[in-house]
């Protein structure tokens, strides 16, 4: 049989204390792959030719106590805001918006992409909302950013009952259309009525993404609306500069003085060539945007391409670069001509965030710090930044992180008071903008050494706190070839469980390590935390050379280890991969876990028998009834181990909800025909690839998939942290698409 190396490291546990004289911090048992994981074990292997007991049922017996790697309260915010549940009672269905009526605070009104706009009164502790109208069976639900996306209470809403939604549904040849669309209440708010629809203006898409899709009453009285670029890579077809499309463009109408609507005389294009309707332009997919309402500025998140997410402050005629600038750089190569072009107030980058959501000024009074702040977020990274509310394009401005959070930010809300609410698409909650409480004096700051953190042996810093427990996966991610090392500290007296798509629950408390090492140097130990307010985040430690420590990381870093590049990821962009669509604990989940491993004292074991037994899992039902995701070197047919691939590496974003562009569902659990990549054509780019599909069945020269795998440019996917190809994966993907006589279709 064949014989294993000794464990690096003899976890400490109730039964094993002896065992802790070998081992570099956080290195788990058995030979490293050099991917980070170990090599599954067959269950019973082992015995007297391999010196191991056959009979052992658990890796551990008992659970070992963990008094010290417990995660801590979060670190304080500067700027004195932090965030609450609002109306813990109510939760919604992927809810993109919400607002009150003018001059009536009685009431919120919610904005469900699915097109239902639900609306809950606040006489009493609301726990029940109503529907103020469903237009369900109109708005198109195939596509991420198709839906029911803006709302708009006419300024006279009291007196006309009018309000104005926009919605991307089908045309009557099938495709995708924009609509505005006017309705009226006939019972002061309680209800709009569906029969009363009055269309304003429709305009066909060319793709399924970059709709706009928010609309609001400016302080002049007149409907503003912005519509994304249409869709595909780089504005394929420029129509954000082209004055004669709507595309890229701020709309302003005048939607009082006739039906449907009136061109307000000073849009630059009243009397001169051009869309009339057009009141700035140079957009690419505008994500909200408000009117201060103190000064009547416009401000507007605009989200980037690839490089940077902008915030721009809109003037009438204003032409904001998209698609010649993407913030400051140039779109296409070096050298452009930006003559007449406005710069944005503000840009940040993919170490920050992926989505601008763009926000309000705030004009409330529960936040002193913050009044007079343009309060803005990004869906992607959850993180939430101000900026001054004076700022003006091209001065400097530079975002301030406020805090961050784990929502889906998809919009801002401001109330009738001033008040602003956070409005989280995954989760379906709405949350307050609030006063924090200054630092209590001497209170702990949160640990700037890994000494410091209790999740290692204050002894010598190389060894793991004694209650942590460690554990491997089937699939590793790709991580430029460091060997990985994973450990779990779970509070006493609680334990995780299984929760949807197999993906663990863990406690508030809870911290998940990994450490990694290239060629057998220390680099970097991360600690993904679950904060006692049951937030998680997450925190890079970076070893020093001598490796008798590591410090905490406030900002992403790259640097040289030996002969390769490696990239330390910032706060932003753990969370861009931890997110609430990927349920956030990214490999802890049972079809990863669902394998032997080897535990101190050269015992192997089921990990998930190991888990339950000691109380630290709670399993649903016994271990083989999970499945279990093959390993990349496994006896499974190519197609099952490509596809392990593409969950773990690629899925964390291209599955429902997620921040992928286009409509790819990666998933293992995902049949092929729904994963939508074999024999579909690509919509951002062909990569110079002639007649390119997302996978050409049979020639991965031909699939853009197979493409971005092996480029290390910024089309290459994954996009974040890695400069080495991994030539294993790219060999093992490109072997299944090889494999594939045609597309599988569904039984």
């Amino acid at each position: 049989m064949r014989q294993r190396r000794p464990p690096l490291l003899m976890l400490v546990s109730l039964v094993s204390l002896a065992m802790m004289s070998l081992g570099i911090f956080l290195a788990c048992s058995g030979a490293s792959d050099g991917r980070g994981a170990e090599p599954p074990e067959e269950p019973g292997e082992g015995g007297p030719d391999g010196g191991f007991d056959t009979e052992v049922l658990f890796g551990l017996d008992v659970r070992p106590a963990n008094p010290t790697c417990v995660a801590p309260p979060r670190p304080l915010a500067p700027a004195g805001a932090t965030l609450e549940r609002a109306y813990p009672e109510l939760s919604f269905t992927q809810p993109v918006f919400a607002l009150q009526a003018p001059g009536d605070s009685r009431r919120i009104y919610v904005v469900e992409r699915g097109g239902r706009v639900r609306v809950f009164a606040l006489s009493v502790t609301p726990v029940t909302s109503s529907v103020f109208i469903d237009l369900s069976g109109q708005v198109n639900m195939e596509h991420d950013e198709t839906g029911l996306l803006g709302m708009a209470f006419h300024p006279n809403f009291a007196t006309n009952g009018q309000v104005f939604l926009s919605y991307v549904g089908n045309n009557a040849m099938g495709g995708l259309r924009s609509y505005i669309v006017r309705y009226r209440s006939a019972d002061g708010g309680a209800t709009l009525d569906p029969a009363s629809a009055e269309s304003v203006l429709e305009q066909d898409q060319p793709f399924s993404f970059h709709n706009g899709g928010h609309l609001a009453f400016g302080p002049d009285g007149f409907l503003y609306f912005a519509f994304g670029d249409g869709g595909g890579r780089v504005d394929p077809s420029r129509k954000a500069q082209n004055p004669n499309e709507l595309f890229g463009k701020m709309l302003r109408l005048d939607v009082d003085s006739a039906r449907p609507y009136a061109i307000p005389p000073g849009n630059p294009y009243a009397t001169t060539g051009g869309r009339k309707e057009i009141y700035a332009s140079g957009f690419r997919n505008p994500w909200r945007w408000s009117f201060d309402r103190a000064t009547g500025a416009l401000w507007l998140g605009d989200v980037g391409e690839k490089l940077l997410e902008e915030i721009n402050r809109v003037e009438l005629g204003g032409n904001y670069g998209w698609s010649v600038l993407e913030g400051s750089e140039c779109v296409r190569g070096a050298g452009c001509d930006t003559a007449g072009l406005t710069p944005p107030v503000a840009a940040y980058g993919r170490a920050e965030g992926i989505s601008v959501t763009g926000g309000y000024v705030y004009r409330g009074t529960a936040v002193p710090a913050l009044v007079g702040k343009y309060v803005f977020g990004d869906f992607g990274a959850g993180r939430v930044w101000t900026l001054p509310g004076d700022a003006v394009p091209d001065g400097g401005a530079k975002p301030e992180l406020l805090f961050t959070t784990t929502l889906a930010i998809s919009s801002f809300a401001e109330m009738n008071d001033g008040e602003l609410l956070v409005v989280d698409f995954a989760g379906g909650g709405l949350h307050r903008l609030v006063a924090s409480l200054p630092a209590a004096p001497g209170s702990d700051a949160f640990p700037t050494h890994l000494s410091a953190t209790g999740c290692a042996d204050p002894l010598d810093v190389k060894r793991p706190a004694v209650g942590l427990i460690p554990y491997g996966v089937n699939a590793p991610l790709w991580s430029d070839g460091a060997q990985k090392e994973r450990f779990i500290g779970v509070p006493d007296g609680t334990s995780m469980s299984v929760g949807p798509e197999g993906v663990l629950e863990a406690p508030p408390g809870t911290v998940a390590v990994k450490t990694f090492m290239v060629g057998g140097r220390l680099v970097e130990t991360r600690l993904f935390m679950r904060h006692p307010d049951g937030v998680w985040a997450g925190y890079t430690y970076e070893w020093n050379d001598a490796g008798t420590d590591a410090v905490l990381l406030e900002t992403g870093k790259v640097k040289t280890v030996g002969t390769q590049t490696w990239t330390f990821p910032s706060r932003g962009e753990c969370m861009q991969c931890h997110t609430a669509a990927a349920r956030f604990l990214l490999g802890l989940e049972v079809a990863q876990l669902n394998r032997d491993f080897e535990y101190p004292g050269a015992r192997v074991a089921s990990q998930l028998g190991t888990l339950a037994h000691i109380g630290v899992l709670t399993l649903p039902s016994g271990v083989d009834q999970f499945p279990r995701m093959p390993a990349y070197d496994g006896p499974e047919p190519v197609e099952a181990r490509a596809r392990a691939y593409l969950h773990v590496n690629c899925a964390v974003c291209h599955r429902p909800n997620g921040l992928g562009r286009g409509e790819l569902d990666l998933r293992y659990s995902t049949s092929v025909p729904a994963m939508k990549v074999c024999g579909v054509a690509p919509q951002y780019g062909e990569l110079g690839i002639a007649g390119a599909l997302l996978i050409a069945p049979g020639a991965p020269s031909k699939s853009v998939l197979s493409r971005r795998m092996h480029s290390l440019s910024t089309s290459r996917m994954p996009p974040l942290a890695t400069a080495i190809l991994d030539t294993e994966g790219t060999t093992l993907v490109d072997g299944w698409i090889t494999s594939m006589p045609v597309c599988p279709a569904e039984l």
